[in-house]
């Protein structure tokens, strides 16, 4: 991407209310059969005409097509039954119904692969495609199989680099692994968690990402917040690690946080999704205080390598107030570059 400053969105976006109930997670689908499959395309339509419209500069599936970031992707995987399921602690914040790893996991077939070769058909501007980490997949399972986060995380990257693989020659050019587990298992990413997000991205010519938030805006994760104090310094224990990776890219949250900007320090040279805005309230940010956020940044990373783009996932949010933090974003951003250019 030449532009500078281009924006870009974490992940999810709101659906179409006659797909999915509106402003809420695993929303079920109302439709069924081929016209759920037709209403997915069209899905896809609507969102990248708003992120266009908006004036995003890399486009996104915005997760129209699967129910969640995460289990959408363990759905199509042998090896876990959803039949079976357990209650475990999701990130240590929440309590979750999960399903069951009972044998070996393996990929047989594409998951998003078709939806990328339709989603490519619609615009040649540069599209992200996000992927679950292998960190964030364990930790929403029940594991009655390996008996092994270690050993899970390690078959899951295998799954994830053969879908990314073929993610890449449908031609997406971004290949992002949401990871919020980075944020709380801070000895396991270092210990394994990036390695076996590197295995994930093996052999990949496209640019790869790491996105790493504090949760969707839903109560549990704003709660856990409030226990964090007065500065979240949890980067400060994976970044120096992650800047020795092979990954491109750092996605991270900004905007209405207490994280101290001066971590971006730490993963100096990757290039930086700057979360600029926050998608835990409904109140739609100007583009001055976006700009602010951009501002304070570029402090610590190059202005060549930042990358304006929101705090997390918005499939929670009402779509026009998704709509307006998107243009805040794509507005907030060019009063930066028109700034950077001008000096």
């Amino acid at each position: 991407m030449t532009k500078l400053l281009p924006t870009s969105t974490a992940g999810s976006l709101p659906k179409p209310a006659w797909i999915a109930e509106p402003e809420k997670l695993w929303s079920p689908w109302k439709l069924e059969g081929a016209e759920l499959a037709e209403g997915k395309q069209d899905a896809l339509r609507v969102t990248l005409g708003e992120q266009q419209r908006a004036g995003i500069d890399i486009v996104s599936d915005g997760e129209q097509t699967r129910q969640h970031f995460v289990t959408t992707f363990i759905e199509h995987l042998d090896g876990v039954d959803f039949e079976k399921r357990e209650t475990v602690r999701i990130r240590k914040r929440y309590d979750a119904s999960v399903p069951t790893v009972v044998g070996a996991v393996s990929r047989q077939k594409p998951v998003f692969v078709e939806d990328a070769k339709f989603f490519r058909t619609l615009t040649d501007g540069p599209i992200k495609w996000a992927l679950p980490g292998p960190m964030t997949m364990i930790d929403t399972l029940y594991d009655a199989h390996y008996k092994s986060r270690e050993k899970l995380a390690w078959e899951f990257a295998k799954t994830l680099n053969e879908e990314a693989k073929e993610l890449e020659e449908a031609g997406i050019d971004i290949i992002q692994f949401d990871e919020p587990a980075f944020n709380v298992f801070f000895e396991d990413v270092n210990d394994w968690g990036i390695a076996t997000l590197e295995r994930a991205i093996e052999g990949l010519k496209c640019e790869t990402a790491v996105h790493i938030c504090y949760g969707y805006g839903i109560k549990a994760n704003t709660d856990w917040k409030k226990t964090l104090g007065s500065e979240w310094r949890q980067y400060e224990e994976t970044f120096p690690r992650l800047q020795k990776s092979n990954i491109d890219m750092v996605s991270l949250e900004c905007h209405n946080s207490h994280v101290p900007m001066e971590l971006i320090e730490l993963i100096r040279g990757k290039k930086v999704m700057v979360g600029a805005i926050d998608v835990a309230t409904d109140t739609i940010e100007t583009p001055d205080e976006v700009a602010a956020t951009l501002r304070k940044a570029l402090q610590f990373v190059d202005a060549d390598k930042l990358y304006p783009c929101t705090n997390c996932g918005m499939t929670p949010l009402a779509r026009n107030v998704a709509r307006g933090k998107l243009e805040a974003l794509s507005a907030g951003a060019a009063i930066v570059r028109q700034e950077h250019t001008a000096a």
